[in-house]
């Protein structure tokens, strides 16, 4: 699972960087983005702050309850076969 994950992440990544560069050559950056939809950095940041401030009590919350449950899970199921 966490080869996958991480083949994911790299695709983005490489796909993010290819996306920028084509941006950046038309001129076009962060800032001017931001700005065509109304707002400002300062705001983005609010916002980011916000999100993170409602997410993280509920991702902690959630997680007292899942953990929990995902080690007895792990715990009580039967042993699987290993082809090798």
């Amino acid at each position: 699972m966490f080869p996958h994950m991480m083949r994911t992440l790299v695709k983005i990544a490489v796909a993010s960087l290819i996306v920028g560069t084509i941006l950046a050559h038309f001129g076009i950056t962060a800032d001017h983005l931001i700005r065509e939809f109304g707002m400002t950095p300062d705001r983005v940041t609010e916002l980011g702050r916000k999100a993170i401030d409602w997410a993280l009590p509920n991702l902690l919350l959630g997680s007292l309850v899942i953990l929990p449950v995902w080690f007895l899970v792990y715990l009580f199921r039967p042993p699987r076969q290993h082809s090798d």
